[in-house]
């Protein structure tokens, strides 16, 4: 019997890295959007906090086990930011909300400064149901730097300008499977893979 899980994300990017990453337990991800599913409020400040939102949200209105994923860049010397605000951060510089906005104004509010440390961070939340008491919680974490122009064209989001020290390329440079076994997204998935084999499988 194959495992159903509703992803709570419209994403397509997001949903075909997360099939290929969860390939291994043989579950059957199905975008929430598929099931006529509202996307959930995201209020909080933390990606867990949203990412246990987002779940709940897609279990109570499909009676499936669901699986949410909140991720975002987290800039040193924003102190963090932007966060949980990443998907529509360009649109606090008047922009439209957009990869290639969001990439635009990253670089034009990093113009001129030295530390350019970052972390992409994913955090990925699943619950057997909408009142599941025990989430799996995994969280994936990949520093870097944001490089001073864009680079590649494989990815999404910030990936053409996050440039990985250790394959001195940006993730967008890098081939789709070096990119999933090393980012944060596929740390995470790693992570959840292993828990949910362990408890629910």
């Amino acid at each position: 019997m194959t495992l159903k899980l509703v992803l709570a994300s419209n994403n397509g990017g997001k949903l075909a890295e997360l099939q290929a990453l969860l390939l291994p337990l043989g579950v059957e991800l199905v975008r929430q959007g598929d099931l006529g599913i509202p996307e959930a409020e995201e209020p909080y400040r933390t990606f867990v906090e949203n990412a246990l939102a987002k779940a709940r949200n897609a279990a109570r209105h499909s009676g499936l086990p669901a699986l949410a994923d909140d991720a975002g860049l987290c800039v040193d010397a924003f102190g963090g930011l932007p966060g949980v605000d990443t998907a529509f951060y360009a649109t606090q510089f008047g922009y439209e909300k957009g990869d290639d906005n969001n990439v635009r104004a990253l670089l034009e509010q990093m113009k001129g400064l030295a530390n350019r440390r970052a972390a992409l961070v994913s955090t990925l939340v699943a619950v057997r149901s909408a009142d599941d008491p025990e989430p799996l919680i995994a969280a994936g974490r990949v520093m870097g730097e944001i490089a001073p122009q864009p680079a590649g064209s494989n990815g999404f989001g910030f990936d053409p300008v996050m440039f990985i020290p250790q394959f001195g390329q940006t993730f967008a440079q890098l081939p789709a499977e070096v990119k999933n076994a090393n980012s944060h997204r596929g740390k995470a998935a790693a992570q959840m893979v292993a828990l949910i084999r362990e408890r629910w499988l």
